[in-house]
C-alpha cells in the first residue's frame, strides 16, 4: 500500500514537472500595443487565436495606453535594454522610428530569415509606401491601417427633413446638412475626431495641397510645413464660423467626440474607419457611412486620403528563437482569413488583396454597405507627391501644436489664417530641430 502511495505520487510528480518543463519551453514574445476598448479586445482575440494554433510560442500583449504613451514607453524601454519584442506605433512616429538608429530590426529581414515569403505587392500599395524605405522594403508590419470617412446619423437627417438615400459629398452639401440640423434642434449638427488628421492632413491630401516640401516628407528630413495655404485656410475658418454658429461641436484632440455621435447626439461625425467597431457595437439609431467631402472649386478634387492607424515595428536585442516566434506570429496576422476577420469587424483597411478579396466573396460589403469605402477613398486614384502620406520628424509634437492653434479658432481666439501661420512656424522649429539630431 506504502508502495503504490509512493509510485502514484512519483507519477503526478513526473507529470507535473513534464508540464512545467513544457510550459517554460515555449518562447515568449512581448507585445505593446495602444488599443483599449472594443478593439483591444479584438487584438486580444488574434493573440489568443495565434497561442491556440501552436505550443512553441506564446505572445503575451500589454496595452502601454495611448499611441503617444506607447511610443514613450518603447523609447525609455529601449533606452533601458528592456525593449519589447513588437512595438505597436502609429502612423505619425514613423518618421522617428526610421530615424532610431540601431533600436530597429527591419520586418523584411526577420521575414526572410525565418523562411517566410514577404513580398509588399501582394500588400495594398497605399500601405506599402507608406512604410517603406524608397526601392521597397518594408520596414515594419502594416497591423492596423485606416483612413478618414463620415458617418451620419439616419434618423437626425430625417428628423431634419434631410434625403439619407443621397448623402452630402462636397462641403457645400455638408453646409446645407448642418443648417438643417440645426433648425431641426439637433444641438450637435457635426463633430470630428483627430482633428489635425481628418481635418488638415487629409484635407490636403484629398485636395492634392501640399502639407509640406518634399513630398511631405517622403524624400527627406530637410522637408518644411506648408498647411497654411489658402485651402486650408478657407477651410478652418468655415469651421471656425460653424463653432461659433453652434453647428460644430469640438469634443477634444483624439476620438473623445466620437463618444457623442454614438450615443445619438451629432447628425454627422469625420473619424477613423476604425470608428466602425464602435458605431456598429454601441449605435441604438441608424447610421451610414460615406466618403469625405470635398470642395468643388478645387480642381481634381477629390484625389485620394491618406493612411492613419499604426503598424507594428520589430525591435533589436532579441534571440533568433524569439525573433522565430515573431516571424511566425507576424506570418499568422497577414493571413487572408485572420486579415478579413479584423478588417470586418474593426473597420481598419484589409492590408493584404488577398484578404480585400475574401471579404468581397464572402459578400461583407453588400450586407454592410459602406465598409469599402475607406479603401476606395485610398486607391481610387494614383496618389500624388501631395497625397501618399507624411513622414515628419517630431510629428507627434507637431500635432500639438495644430491642436492648440485650432482650438484657438474654435474659441474664436484666432483667426484660421493666423492660427495656421503660428502652427507652420512653431512646427518648422520642430522638424529643423529633429533634422540636426539625426544628422
Amino acid at each position: 500500500m506504502i508502495i503504490r502511495k509512493f509510485t502514484l505520487a512519483a507519477g503526478v510528480l513526473a507529470t507535473a514537472l513534464t508540464g512545467a518543463s513544457a510550459a517554460h519551453a515555449q518562447t515568449e514574445i512581448q507585445w505593446w500595443h495602444a488599443m483599449g476598448g472594443r478593439l483591444g479586445e479584438l487584438l486580444q482575440a488574434q493573440v489568443d487565436k495565434f497561442n491556440a494554433s501552436q505550443s512553441e510560442f506564446k505572445v503575451v500583449a500589454t496595452n502601454k495606453g495611448n499611441y503617444s504613451e506607447t511610443l514613450n514607453a518603447g523609447v525609455a524601454a529601449f533606452r533601458a535594454k528592456q525593449q519589447p519584442h513588437l512595438l505597436q506605433v502609429y502612423e505619425v512616429g514613423t518618421a522617428s522610428m526610421m530615424a532610431a538608429k540601431g533600436a530597429v530590426k527591419p520586418v523584411y529581414e526577420v521575414m526572410n530569415e525565418n523562411g517566410f515569403p514577404f513580398d509588399p505587392k501582394n500588400y495594398l500599395s497605399a500601405v506599402t509606401g507608406y512604410y517603406s524605405t524608397l526601392d521597397g522594403k518594408m520596414l515594419s508590419f502594416p497591423y492596423n491601417s485606416s483612413t478618414p470617412v463620415m458617418y451620419v446619423n439616419k434618423d437626425l437627417y430625417k428628423k431634419a427633413g434631410i434625403d439619407t438615400a443621397t448623402l452630402p459629398k462636397t462641403w457645400a452639401e455638408v453646409a446645407a446638412a448642418v443648417d438643417k440640423l440645426k433648425a431641426a434642434g439637433v444641438e450637435c449638427p457635426m463633430t470630428v475626431s483627430w482633428q489635425s488628421w481628418t481635418q488638415l492632413e487629409n484635407l490636403s491630401a484629398y485636395h492634392n495641397q501640399p502639407f509640406a516640401t518634399k513630398a511631405n516628407g517622403m524624400l527627406g528630413m530637410d522637408a518644411e510645413l506648408t498647411f497654411n495655404g489658402p485651402v486650408q485656410v478657407k477651410h478652418i475658418d468655415m469651421l471656425g464660423t460653424w463653432a461659433k454658429e453652434g453647428k460644430f461641436f469640438y469634443g477634444g484632440r483624439r476620438n473623445e467626440a466620437a463618444a457623442r455621435f454614438r450615443s445619438g447626439e451629432c447628425g454627422m461625425m469625420f473619424e477613423s474607419s476604425a470608428g466602425y467597431a464602435g458605431v456598429k457595437k454601441e449605435a441604438k439609431f441608424d447610421f451610414a457611412i460615406s466618403n469625405l467631402p470635398y470642395h468643388a472649386e478645387v480642381e481634381g478634387a477629390p484625389y485620394n486620403t491618406i493612411i492613419g492607424g499604426a503598424s507594428v515595428w520589430v525591435m533589436t536585442g532579441h534571440s533568433p528563437a524569439e525573433y522565430k516566434g515573431v516571424a511566425n506570429f507576424l506570418n499568422f496576422l497577414s493571413s487572408p482569413e485572420v486579415q478579413a476577420e479584423w478588417h470586418q469587424n474593426t473597420g481598419y483597411l484589409p492590408i493584404t488583396y488577398a484578404a480585400y478579396e475574401l471579404t468581397k466573396s464572402q459578400g461583407f460589403y453588400e450586407k454592410n454597405p459602406g465598409t469599402d469605402i475607406a479603401i476606395k477613398q485610398m486607391t481610387g486614384k494614383a496618389p500624388t507627391d501631395n497625397s501618399k502620406g507624411l513622414r515628419l520628424g517630431s510629428f507627434d509634437q507637431i500635432r500639438t501644436i495644430i491642436d492648440e492653434e485650432l482650438e484657438g479658432v474654435w474659441s474664436g481666439q484666432k483667426t484660421a489664417k493666423a492660427a495656421l501661420d503660428n502652427a507652420v512656424a512653431r512646427g518648422n522649429e520642430l522638424l529643423r530641430r529633429f533634422e540636426r539630431a539625426n544628422k
